[in-house]
């Protein structure tokens, strides 16, 4: 619960601190005294955007803090300890304001993005304000009311989820089908490089060596008048392989006296083998080339078909295959278009059969729950001053689709007097009567929150006499279970606080100045009377306050 609200040139407020209690805290004033000063410092520490203009005048900064005992809010702690912000039971929110529009945020003392806040601060507070009568005459705003009643959060993200995947592959399809004929002159473009590709037979072995097989080719003639030469000077009868076999002979006999020239017999012996392997080598060589029956020309003109390939290709002759796997690749995404488009058709049909599951599980529950709501807000109505009223929730099926939310729209029906048909709440609806339909769909939905204090500002406005007691009741038995925060203009709410605080505004010579304090018993008699009767207290407005205050005591 909020225990404490610290308030530092903020607006109309130089400096403010606040004790709160539990049960039921009645905010009342005078108009014009600064009462909403309250929820705009509670805004900010619950992660609405900032406005420099609330900084007050001639100041550099606005400084609120608020801290909540959150000892017994496990969802609270829970969410404290996944973002590292834990604090012994106790969490203080924190915002500090500049006046050239900076603004930091901070929780438990470490500076936390504005979305944390606001998402703890949805934990912490619920609100309740004098705008959300007209927000009940939206068809949206009654979707959110009917499924936090409801609890459908997780349900309707899980079914929105399968919307989002649903629109993205069908806006997939559809970029698909409007590009068609872009498709399929890629597709004919593809098909038309890979069948020039694999017509031209290729073949790595031949990629990697072609170039170097022309070259040869090319210079057949000298290669073959060079290594003749080789070969006659090396099988002539005084060539340097006979040589070396003379050479080899005589260093044997001379061998035979002295081992010594064991190395260098072994070289020239070694020496004379090796021109033996040459001689081999090189006649081999001649005779290959002259059986290679691929011309010069032959080899040419496949090196020239080769190149004209790589250079329509932008790549070296080497990485033809290459290119011709990744075009066959490419091909293969684009699927031939439709049937592309054919196998998607066939995953969003099963994307839609899933929605279907999700969407009529919520349906079901939907409706089950928007009778209970229904006649909850009904009851409620008729103690507030409605006799012969009735409140329905109405769902209207959406037309065949996969739809954000589910299959229905939610419609608030009301009829406001016995024998009436039921007719949208926006039709019928008096300012207050909307007021007293909001306060009960407020209080009705608010049983079934996770939020340990709850806000309502002003909410029963248009009401008076007896069914502004029936109010008081109400928010007073509600704080039972909540802390409860009212701003009222109705002594008959006010009398039901277990705490009462009374916003006022004075005139310094730095300009408006709003106080708010806790008031004692007899104080909170005057304020009271004061309501009932206006600026002026008699004996007989006073004796109705202490009569009103000590009758809300006694329920």
């Amino acid at each position: 619960m909020l225990s404490q609200l610290s308030v530092k040139n903020l607006a109309v407020v130089e400096k403010l601190d606040l004790s709160f209690e539990s049960g039921m805290s009645a905010v009342t004033g005078e108009t014009g005294a600064g009462k909403s000063i309250l929820l705009q410092a509670l805004s900010l520490v619950l992660g609405v955007r900032a406005d420099s203009n609330l900084v007050r005048y001639g100041k550099d900064k606005a400084d609120v803090s608020a801290a909540f005992s959150v000892i017994n809010n496990k969802t609270v702690q829970d969410f404290l300890i996944e973002h590292s912000l834990e604090d012994d039971g106790e969490c203080i929110l924190r915002r500090v304001i500049s006046s050239d529009g900076r603004s930091k945020a901070f929780i438990n003392g470490s500076a936390t993005p504005l979305s944390i806040m606001r998402t703890l601060g949805d934990l912490l507070i619920d609100m309740h304000g004098q705008n959300e009568h007209q927000l009940l005459l939206r068809a949206d705003q009654q979707l959110l009311l009917l499924d936090g009643f409801a609890q459908l959060e997780d349900d309707k993200n899980a079914i929105n989820a399968i919307v989002r995947e649903y629109k993205n592959l069908n806006d997939k399809i559809k970029q698909l089908a409007d590009n068609q004929d872009i498709i399929e002159q890629q597709q004919a473009l593809y098909t038309h490089q890979l069948e020039e590709l694999d017509d031209a037979m290729l073949n790595q072995a031949e990629l990697d060596t072609i170039e170097a097989d022309f070259k040869i080719s090319a210079n057949a003639q000298l290669i073959v008048e060079k290594v003749s030469n080789v070969l006659s000077q090396l099988e002539a009868e005084s060539g340097v392989n006979s040589q070396l076999l003379t050479l080899n002979t005589q260093l044997s006999e001379a061998l035979e006296i002295d081992e010594k020239l064991q190395t260098g017999f072994d070289l020239i012996n070694s020496a004379q083998l090796q021109s033996q392997e040459a001689i081999y080598e090189l006649t081999q060589y001649l005779s290959k080339l002259s059986s290679d029956d691929q011309s010069a020309e032959e080899i040419e003109e496949r090196i020239s078909e080769l190149y004209g390939l790589a250079r329509k290709h932008n790549c070296q002759i080497e990485a033809l295959l290459t290119v011709r796997d990744q075009i066959e690749q490419k091909l293969n995404e684009i699927g031939g278009g439709a049937g592309s488009i054919e196998q998607m058709n066939q995953q969003l049909n099963s994307i839609a059969e899933r929605y279907q599951i999700k969407a009529q599980a919520l349906s079901k529950y939907r409706a089950k729950k928007a009778q209970v709501l229904s006649q909850l807000v009904t009851d409620a109505m008729q103690e507030l001053g409605m006799p012969g009223s009735e409140f329905k929730v109405g769902l209207d099926q959406k037309n065949d689709g996969v739809h954000l939310n589910g299959n229905e729209n939610v419609d608030f029906l009301v009829k406001t007097n016995m024998g009436q048909d039921f007719n949208p709440l926006k039709k019928v609806a008096s300012g207050g009567e909307l007021s007293r339909i909001s306060l009960a769909i407020s209080v009705v939905g608010s049983n079934n929150e996770h939020t340990p204090t709850l806000i309502f500002d002003e909410v029963d406005v248009g009401i008076s006499g007896s069914v502004a007691e029936v109010v008081g009741r109400k928010l007073q038995e509600l704080a039972g279970k909540y802390q409860i925060l009212c701003i009222t203009h109705l002594a008959q709410v006010a009398a039901f606080g277990h705490q009462h605080l009374c916003v006022s505004k004075s005139q310094n010579q730095e300009g408006a100045q709003t106080t708010v304090g806790q008031l004692s018993e007899a104080q909170r008699v005057d304020e009271v009377a004061r309501i009932l009767g206006g600026s002026s207290i008699t004996e007989k407005t006073r004796n109705a306050a202490e009569e009103m205050i000590a009758s809300s005591r006694a329920l």
